[in-house]
């Protein structure tokens, strides 16, 4: 498994939780490598390893209802809150300018209070923020979130597990739960 393996996986899941609510006849279109590949700023062939990889592991199924590839999502949460931290840890940078993740992003406004620490943020030089700098799971998170509130989300929330104190953890856990396994 690799780190953009996640990345691809949570936009399947974006573009499924899209699908409940779109009856769009081309949507089958959006699963393709290609449009994955220009959604995520990723290269065609690491979208199709990346599949091909997650196949393997059993989070990515074939869908009864059509070609579509789709995400084990139980088994894909499990993974991300016992295992994420320890396959793809992570430690604060430099003071960057960026895109806030972690408990700074808006999917945690209000959830959580700093205690007047720095933020976190993914280096960006478009970002509106300042704060230390994590590397993200991908080099094309940045790019790859710009238009879709439901990556941007679990991203920042993965983000706050694998960095967070046990507070932050346990919020974070609840809220991807949340984002993950229910419908809509």
């Amino acid at each position: 498994m690799k780190s953009q393996d996640i990345v691809v996986l949570l936009k399947l899941i974006s573009l499924q939780k899209n699908d409940q609510f779109k009856h769009d006849e081309n949507r089958s279109e959006n699963y393709s490598v290609r449009a994955l590949a220009e959604l995520l700023g990723i290269s065609k062939s690491e979208v199709n390893y990346s599949i091909n990889r997650s196949k393997y592991s059993g989070l990515l199924i074939k869908s009864r209802n059509n070609s579509n590839p789709h995400v084990n999502i139980r088994a894909f949460h499990q993974f991300i809150v016992h295992g994420l931290k320890y396959v793809f840890p992570t430690k604060p940078g430099p003071l960057a300018r960026g895109i806030a993740t972690g408990f700074a992003a808006p999917v945690l406004e209000n959830k959580l209070l700093s205690a007047g620490e720095e933020i976190y943020v993914w280096p960006d030089a478009k970002g509106d923020e300042k704060g230390q700098s994590i590397e993200p799971l991908f080099k094309t998170v940045p790019f790859a979130i710009k238009n879709d509130e439901f990556l941007y989300g679990a991203l920042a929330l993965i983000d706050a597990i694998r960095l967070g104190k046990p507070r932050e953890v346990k919020v974070a856990t609840e809220e991807l739960a949340q984002k993950l396994l229910n419908d809509g």
